[in-house]
Parts: structure tokens; C-alpha cells; sequence
């Protein structure tokens, strides 16, 4: 390359020197056109405008950049406004070989801003941990398809494999992004990361340089929110309150109880309360106590793939927040439904029909009942729950909005004070503004620093936490039918398994194939992705991808998986057939509850007579009077022959005077229901993976109830092969 002056003409003849093929240079003096990136195994120049020359526009701004010469350059002696950026830029992939692509300075100062942002330790370079926070948060708004294939293009920009990438990696990674159209959206999931701290891990790899990082703004808002949710729990005074100015919270997991008693609070009843060790807590108990609560939440719809009791006992951070987080949003949406809550009707938009609005996530119905009450104030709607908040203005209207109005005997009426919109400063306009919320009794979960950065997930629960207080029916209740037990345990168990999207309908959102082609990967059948139509679908034959997919499942099952799918075709998962799809995704749930099996063989040859035969063997074994004929024996109804495998497998672990056993064998329907309860509860605590609930026992379902009993077999065979 010719020796760079400090004049622009001389920067001109070292550029139209060394042409690019297939480039978009302009002819001409290059200061004159936009500032532009060569981009490929090549230098990368950045001109910038030199208002003493006669071919620069004088009008352009003049703003200095941090200029790093490469070895050997004759970068010397220039002003700031007339330097050269020099950087390398390796290729990420080879299409982009010779590639020029334009880029403005604007641009690179916020690509700088943003990679600063992703790097949480500082070091320099974006690492693999930093990569997954991100994308951890971007999936809360990007499909998990457009999150793995981002992902796949930063690992194809590693071009040194050093499993990092420094910032030069990073433009070129962006551009390469910005070409499929994600870029905007990604630099928007790059939201401000303050209060994100990093630290490393404890386990073997994390020696090996494993990091993690969370956020103190949500440690915050969960610890005042257990605080008041809990104080009153006599069985966590020994934890309560917690400080929210410490760890104190990560420590406070270490037993197990505040877990359970969460769960609990966010699902009523899904934990028995009699199994809880609280007094003489050993190792052993607490561990208990751990598995129980990962169990119990799996059973509500929580992912918890990657999480085991040790980790909880270890009080790791992110781990623990990310558990208490889904917990805390079961809970906080469980209302959010429309079979629950049929006043939600009110927010069909015009054209759209009632089965796609049952399919709408809470997250987008509270987003949707926030606008009506915005729309019906006169102001501006929101599009998101962070940087259109910021401001406050939306709560204001909000408050203003739900507050009561007097206009029945058993309420009176709240004012709310709207003058706080005139304050200039955000911080403490958003403060006014919480105090009018706490008037309401829904002050919970934001500080108004979390309301002025936009945290997206601490200003979702407070809007939830206004909608549950002040969301009343507008229409006569009765019009829907509910979601059977059936259903509500299929969805969880999906939802359970990190499926992408989550499934708030079960028929609605397994109408494109999708999450089921997701499902047979998690019972080991083998999906050919490059056969399946990913969104976003055209226009036009949108609904021709989404039955092309639908086709491709019930093919897999049949030849694949070997499933019992006569008179089922891909248009009856389509369109939404309930017998149709409950009778593929019994057969998923079934292959996967008998996975575990694996001393037996593969899955699909394990049948319910082999499970059958256990349970009796077992039984019979320990002296057990409790043997069933079938899954519809209805002694099962009891939950004695439960019970008593119980005990059969894990000797202690039944405490019998909390079971019925009834005059003669007969017991009433609520001691049926207790014995189920605490069946239900105890086989989750030895460790069996239950979705199972105390009604399918006492109303004998058998399909249930087979899962019920393959999961204590599967635990009872490999405790025994240890």
C-alpha cells in the first residue's frame, strides 16, 4: 500500500490503488463519498472529512475518532479530522470475501456503545457466557429459530476459533446480520446493562473460565416481593426478611422450603406441605426439599433442564433468579387467560377471530388490555413494556384508568394525582408516580430507576400486578369452555421441556409443527430441519408452510416413532383438531416418560403390560396387598397402591400417619383427594419426574396414571442399578 500522507488527495491515490472487484466505490475523490468499510481479510479504512479540502463538503460534522494505525502504516502526523481509522476486519464467511460494505461513523460509535454493553467483565472481547446472557434475554422477543441462527452467525465470525470475539469480529459480524435483517433487532435486545454483575462459577468448568452474570435490579425486586408475600409464613421466619442489599436471597434457597412455598404461592396446592422437611434440616433433607421444588415447578410449566439441587444448594446466582423469575410469572399470569377471565373478550381487535386470541401470550394480552385502558384515556399507545415507559406517562394514565370510582357500596373512590406528568426529571416523575400506584396496593417490583432504564421484565409484573388488582368482567361469564386438566398437563409438560415458542394454547400454537417436530427431539427421533418451514411465512401460502410441517410430524410418527396415528393427517394438526392432537401428543408424552426405561429397551417396545408387571412384582415383593389389575383399577382411586410403591422403592420416605386408609377399605372423597396429594407430592420428592395430579389418581385416568407409574419405575430401577 503506498505511503498515507496527512492530505486527502494523497489518501485518495492510496485507496484508487488498490481496487476491489466487485466493489461499490464511487469514482471520484473518495473523501467525497460516504464514509465506507472494506470488508474481508483486508484493511479496513474509515475516511473522515477534511474541511481544508477543496472536494470535501464543508457541512459535513467534524467529530474525531479513536484511530489504531496498523503495523507498518505510514498513519503519522494527521489531524483528527483528517486521520484514518485503520483496524483489521477477518472474513466471517466467504461470501463476504472482497466484500465493500458501507457503514457510517454514527454507526461504529454505537456498534462501539453496544459492544461495551454485551461485554460485562470488561475484558475487551464478547465470550461465550456474554453471548448467552444476551441472547438469554433477546429470547423473550425473538423466536428461538432467529436466536439460534444469530447465534451460528457469531460462531462463524470467531474466525480465529478463540472462542471470543473482539470488537473488529463484532462489525463484521453486525454487517453480516445486518444483511438478513436482525441487526435492528439485536441492537435493541442490547438494552442498558447496568447493575448486571459477573461472576465466576463453581463448578469444575467454571474453573476452567465459565462465567455468569445477573442483574441487581431484579435481585432487588423478587427479595421485597417474597418479603411481603412470605412474612407471614411461619415456616420461613428463619429466613424472612431477607436483605435486599445482599446475597442473602441465593443463600435463602439453600433448604428448599422458601422454593416450595414460592411454588405454592404461584400455583396453590401443587406441593403437598405435609412432605416439606422443616425441623432437623440434614444435607439429605434439604436435598430433598430441592428436588421436590425442581420437580413441583417442572410440573407447573417451569424449565428446569439445566438445573439440579446441588446448584440450588450452591445459591448460584443466575440460576437461582432465573427459577424464581418463571416461577414468580406463572403466577403473576396465571389470571391472564381467557377461559379464566372471560372479560379479556373485550380486547379482540377488529377482524380477528376468538381462537387466535386464546392463543395470544399473556405477555401480549397484558400489552393489549394496557392500550384499551390507554386508548380510552385519549393518549398514546405503548409497544413494549421498556422504552415506551420510561417516561411514566403510560402509568399515569394507567393508574388514572383502573383506580376505583366509588361506583359500588363495597369500594370507595381514589383520585389519582396527575400532576406528576408535569415534573421534568424521570427518576423523579417515576417516583410520583409510584406513589399514586401504591394507593392502588400495586406498588410491587419496581424502584423508579427500573422504570426510567425500561427493564422490561420488572415492568411486566408491575403492569401485571395493577391488571390482576383492578381486571373486572365485562361480559356475561360461561361463554368458553375451560381448559380441561388433560390439557393444562400436556401444555405444562411442553412448555417444561424449553420448547420455542411457549405454547399458551394447545391447539392453536401446535397448529404449524413446530414445537411438535421440537418434541420428537426431545423423545430422541431424529427431525430433518431442512424440511421444515420456519416463520416468518409469506403472505401468500402462509398456511401451506404451517400444513407442509404438520404433514412432516405425522409422517415422523409413523415411520419413526412408530406411533398409532390412524386417521390422523397433518390438517387435523393444522387445524387445531383437539382429538387429533391429544391423541400425538399422549403418544410424545408417553415415549418420553418411558425413556427412562432404558434397561427394557427403546421407548416405543416398552408397553403397559411390562410397567404393569412391575408394579405387581414390586408390590408383591415388599408384601404389598395393594396390586392393581389395570391402569382403571379403581383402588387406584385410593392412591394406596401408589403409596405403597412408594415405600417399596424408597423405604422411609412415607410417613404413614399422614395416609387414609380408610373403614375397610373405603374412604371418603376428601381423604381419597389428601392421599393423592401427598402421593403426588412424595413421588416428586424421591425424585420422579410427576406430571401427574392428585385428580388423575382419585378420578383414575388412565392414561395418567400409566405415566404416574412409569416414572417410579424408572426411578425405582435406577436407583437400583446403582
Amino acid at each position: 500500500m503506498p505511503q498515507v500522507t496527512g492530505h486527502c488527495v494523497a489518501v485518495r491515490q492510496a485507496v484508487q490503488t488498490t481496487p476491489v472487484p466487485g466493489s461499490r466505490q464511487a469514482k471520484g475523490p473518495l473523501c467525497a463519498s460516504p464514509e465506507w468499510l472494506l470488508l474481508g481479510e483486508i484493511t479496513v479504512l474509515q475516511p473522515l472529512w477534511d474541511p481544508a479540502c477543496p472536494c470535501c463538503p464543508t457541512s459535513r460534522p467534524h467529530r474525531p475518532l479513536k484511530t489504531r494505525p496498523i503495523e507498518g502504516s505510514a498513519h503519522r502526523g494527521l489531524e483528527p479530522w483528517t486521520g484514518l481509522t485503520f483496524m483489521k476486519v477477518h472474513r466471517t464467511e466467504a461470501t463476504m470475501e472482497n466484500h465493500v460494505t458501507q457503514i457510517s461513523r454514527e454507526d461504529l460509535e454505537d456498534l462501539r456503545e453496544a459492544f461495551n454493553k454485551i461485554d460485562i467483565d470488561n475484558s475487551g472481547y464478547v465470550s461465550d457466557f456474554e453471548l448467552q446472557e444476551l441472547f438469554r434475554e433477546a429470547s423473550f422477543s425473538l423466536p428461538g429459530y432467529k436466536v439460534r441462527e444469530i447465534m451460528e452467525t457469531f460462531i462463524a465470525g470467531d474466525t480465529n476459533k478463540d472462542e471470543k470475539i473482539s470488537f473488529e469480529e463484532f462489525v463484521s459480524i453486525y454487517q453480516e446480520l445486518k444483511s438478513k435483517e436482525y441487526s435492528e433487532t439485536f441492537r435493541k435486545t442490547i438494552t442498558r446493562r447496568d447493575g448486571i454483575r459477573s461472576f465466576g462459577g463453581t463448578s469444575g468448568s467454571s474453573s476452567e473460565g465459565t462465567q455468569h452474570s445477573y442483574s441487581d435490579e431484579e435481585k432487588v425486586a423478587f427479595v421485597n416481593w417474597i418479603n411481603k408475600a412470605l412474612a407471614k409464613d411461619p415456616d420461613c421466619k428463619h429466613l424472612l426478611p431477607m436483605n435486599p442489599a445482599n446475597d442473602s436471597l441465593f443463600a435463602s434457597v439453600r433448604d428448599g422450603i422458601l422454593l416450595c412455598k414460592m411454588i405454592n404461592l404461584s400455583q396453590p396446592d401443587t406441593i403437598d406441605e405435609r412432605v416439606i422437611n422443616t425441623k432437623k434440616l440434614t444435607t439429605f433433607k434439604m436435598t430433598e426439599n430441592l428436588v421436590l421444588a425442581l420437580n413441583s415447578a417442572s410440573a407447573i410449566g417451569c424449565t428446569v433442564v439445566s438445573i439440579d439441587a446441588h446448584d440450588l444448594m450452591a445459591g448460584k446466582p443466575h440460576l437461582v433468579l432465573g427459577l424464581f423469575w418463571q416461577i414468580i410469572k406463572v403466577g403473576l399470569f396465571a389470571d391472564i387467560e381467557i377461559r379464566r377471565n372471560e372479560g379479556l373478550i373485550s380486547l379482540l381487535e377488529e377482524g380477528e377471530s376468538l381462537d387466535h386470541l386464546l392463543s395470544v401470550s399473556p405477555e401480549e394480552m397484558l400489552l393489549r388490555w394496557v392500550n384499551y385502558h390507554l386508548c380510552n384515556a385519549g393518549t398514546q399507545t405503548i409497544r413494549n413494556f421498556s422504552d415506551d415507559i420510561k417516561d411514566s406517562r403510560a402509568y399515569f394514565y394507567l393508574l388514572d384508568q383502573i383506580a376505583p370510582k366509588g361506583e359500588h357500596d363495597y369500594n370507595m373512590s381514589i383520585k389519582i394525582d396527575m400532576s406528576g406528568l408535569n415534573e421534568p426529571n424521570w427518576d423523579q416523575r417515576a417516583e410520583l408516580m409510584l406513589r399514586q400506584a401504591a394507593r392502588l396496593d400495586c406498588r410491587q417490583f419496581v424502584s423508579p430507576h427500573d422504570v426510567t432504564s425500561g427493564n422490561s421484565k420488572l415492568n411486566m409484573a408491575f403492569r401485571r400486578q395493577t391488571n390482576g388488582n383492578f381486571m373486572e368482567s365485562e361480559i356475561a361469564e360461561g361463554v368458553l369452555q375451560s381448559e380441561s386438566k388433560e390439557e393444562k398437563t400436556f401444555r405444562n409438560w411442553i412448555n417444561s421441556l424449553d420448547v420455542s415458542p411457549n405454547v399458551n394454547h394447545l391447539y392453536w400454537d401446535l397448529c404449524d409443527g413446530l414445537v411438535i417436530l421440537q418434541l420428537y427431539e426431545k423423545v430422541n427421533v431424529p427431525v430433518n430441519w431442512k424440511k421444515v418451514n420456519k416463520p416468518p411465512y409469506p403472505v401468500l401460502g402462509a398456511n401451506m408452510k404451517k400444513l407442509e410441517n404438520c404433514n412432516y410430524a405425522v409422517e415422523l410418527g409413523r415411520t419413526e416413532a412408530h406411533f398409532s396415528l390412524v386417521g390422523i393427517g397433518g390438517e387435523n394438526l393444522n387445524e387445531g383438531s383437539p382429538m387429533h392432537t391429544l391423541a400425538l401428543v399422549w403418544q410424545l408424552m408417553r415415549r418420553y416418560t418411558v425413556l427412562v426405561l432404558s434397561d427394557l429397551g427403546d421407548g416405543e417396545r416398552v408397553g403397559d403390560q411390562i410397567i404393569l408387571n412391575w408394579v405387581n412384582s414390586t408390590l408383591n415383593n415388599k408384601r404389598k396387598d395393594t396390586q392393581i389389575s389395570s391402569f382403571k383399577d379403581k383402588l387406584i382411586s385410593t392412591s394406596l397402591p401408589v403409596i405403597d410403591l412408594i415405600d417399596a422403592i424408597a423405604p422411609g420416605a412415607v410417613k404413614w400417619e399422614m395416609v387414609k386408609r380408610g373403614d375397610r377399605g373405603m374412604l371418603s372423597d376428601a381423604d381419597k383427594l389428601n392421599n393423592a396429594k401427598y402421593a403426588v407430592s412424595v413421588a416428586r420428592k424421591i425424585g420422579a419426574r410427576v406430571y401427574a395430579l392428585p385428580d388423575d389418581l382419585v378420578e383414575v385416568n388412565p392414561k395418567m396414571v400409566l405415566t404416574m407409574f412409569a416414572c417410579l419405575m424408572g426411578h425405582g430401577l435406577k436407583k437400583a442399578n446403582r
